[in-house]
């Protein structure tokens, strides 16, 4: 793997076979451009995929199935051991081809790969995560034990935020607990996940167990409806996730189907203002604000309002936008495509058109060595209304809306009334300020003086509401759970002496 940081002009498009069976194999060609987001350039063809393509992998998954679930455990946590070896061997070229085909920078990437490593780390303990429970004489000369099975063919379907730490959320679990795997990327950022495939045939994982299949919606349609798969893990928007668990439940699947979201920071009058613009910059505009953990709207209490707009403006107006494909690194880099870019400056627009005020602007931002890339400023919206398209919507890029409130309960209230459920914060240095909403906030992950409270590996994300759909979440023991199947075991023995069998 090479550690140079690639230059695609003039060269060929990057090829983007599926794998199959251990195999790597030309796709279906006329499918969807990928692009370099930093130069608006196409770098590779992401296949347009097939009903046929998906069902070869399945096969695969399928015949691969019976040797892999009786792979002892701790054979099976021996490959990750030695995945997670390559993964950070090749390190940097991961987080180059992340900053490459989604346009984070070299640091945000660098973030979300370690966040993916710590779910291959997380993986390798499977030995005991797999660990059941028993209960020597339940009632008289009567025993009881669990054991955690695996499921058979899983598919993960990621989303183009995060090219390598969402497809690791799912594949090195699901693996290590015995299952193969199918895992469809987004059409937008396919290079990561065919190098991580890549590293995992070299960590001596067997054929057809993982499988890479590109394509579109008859990709996942065929995915969702066959027989024999019999679990699925989604992340990415709100209405596409409902359609997953809609359709894959219904077709007798297991799905964990995570959604998008509008996360709530609160900021108390008494909060520290350095430290919070800090966290709501990051928050905000981090990633350019494409994750679904983004903290899309600041509500004020009070006089925190005077207090933080200000230094939060000049925060945002400090931000460097630029390049992500070279090594010498911006504060932010480009969204993913120019469709992308319109739709997030339309919601800006539909924000100042229904009476909300834009205090710091971003829409002119041009990067001269780039100029059809696809880049937006950080953007503060003041003024916005509960009942505003953009406070409804999720934005999905480096926007942030402030709304004001004259106490914590109605900030809690609004807060509340949000049909998403990802996260929320507050920051405050009230302690029952944080436990008044700690307690009463309608939040699966809730950061106390923490602007993006996403978990780590052995904790699972737990999103609520519009945000996820399903009843097991993605990471951690949820993750453990969701990928296996408990089957509890009685057992009776009858007998004489002991030793009697052995005279017969």
């Amino acid at each position: 793997m090479t550690r140079d940081w690639p230059n695609f002009m003039n060269t060929p498009l990057l090829p983007c076979p599926n794998f199959i069976g251990g195999e790597w194999l030309p796709a279906t060609p006329g499918g969807s451009p990928v692009y370099n987001p930093s130069t608006g350039d196409v770098i590779a063809e992401c296949p347009a995929g097939t009903a046929a393509d998906a069902a070869a992998a399945v096969a695969a998954a399928h015949a691969a199935f019976p040797a892999w679930r009786e792979t002892p455990a701790v054979d099976r946590a021996r490959v990750f051991f030695k995945y997670r070896q390559l993964v950070e061997q090749n390190f940097e070229a991961i987080c180059r081809t992340v900053c490459l085909e989604h346009g984070k920078t070299f640091t945000e990437a660098r973030g979300s790969v370690f966040r993916g490593l710590e779910n291959i780390e997380y993986a390798c303990g499977v030995p005991s995560l797999l660990f059941g429970d028993t209960l020597g004489n339940m009632a008289r000369n009567v025993d009881c034990e669990t054991l955690l099975q695996p499921l058979g063919v899983c598919v993960g379907i990621t989303p183009f935020n995060f090219p390598a730490m969402v497809p690791l959320w799912m594949f090195p679990l699901a693996i290590a607990c015995g299952n193969t795997f199918i895992l469809k990327p987004s059409e937008k950022v396919p290079l990561t996940a065919i190098l991580l495939g890549q590293l995992l045939e070299q960590a001596g994982c067997p054929k057809g167990v993982f499988n890479i299949v590109h394509g579109g919606r008859p990709v996942v349609d065929a995915l969702l409806t066959h027989p024999q798969v019999r679990a699925i893990s989604f992340v990415g928007s709100s209405p596409v996730a409902k359609y997953i668990y809609e359709t894959g439940t219904r077709h007798g699947k297991r799905v964990q189907a995570n959604g998008g979201a509008k996360n709530y920071l609160v900021i108390m009058p008494d909060a520290d203002i350095p430290k919070t613009v800090e966290a709501l910059s990051t928050a905000a505009f981090g990633c350019a604000g494409e994750r679904c953990m983004a903290g899309s709207t600041a509500i004020t209490v009070g006089a925190a309002a005077e207090r933080l707009l200000p230094s939060l403006v000049a925060a945002a107006n400090a931000i460097k936008i630029g390049r992500t494909d070279q090594p010498a690194q911006p504060d932010m880099g480009p969204v993913i495509t120019s469709q992308h870019r319109e739709r997030v400056l339309g919601l800006v627009a539909s924000g100042e058109k229904e009476g909300a005020k834009v205090i710091a602007d971003g829409r002119s931002a041009k990067v001269l060595d780039a100029p059809r890339g696809f880049y937006l400023g950080a953007t503060i919206v003041d003024g916005v209304e509960a009942n505003m398209t953009l406070a409804r919507e999720e934005v999905f890029g480096p926007v942030l809306n402030v709304m004001r409130m004259d106490d914590l309960d109605r900030a809690i209230a609004v807060t509340n009334a949000s049909a998403f459920g990802n996260g929320a914060a507050i920051f405050t240095n009230s302690g029952f300020a944080a436990r008044e909403f700690k307690q009463r906030v309608k939040a699966g992950m809730v950061g106390i003086n923490v602007g993006v409270p996403a978990t780590m590996a052995m904790f699972p994300f737990t999103g609520w509401d519009d945000s996820f759909y399903g009843d097991l979440h993605i990471q951690g023991r949820e993750a453990v759970q969701f990928y296996t199947q408990q089957k509890v075991i009685t057992t009776r023995w009858f007998g004489g002496e002991v030793g009697d069998v052995w005279k017969k």
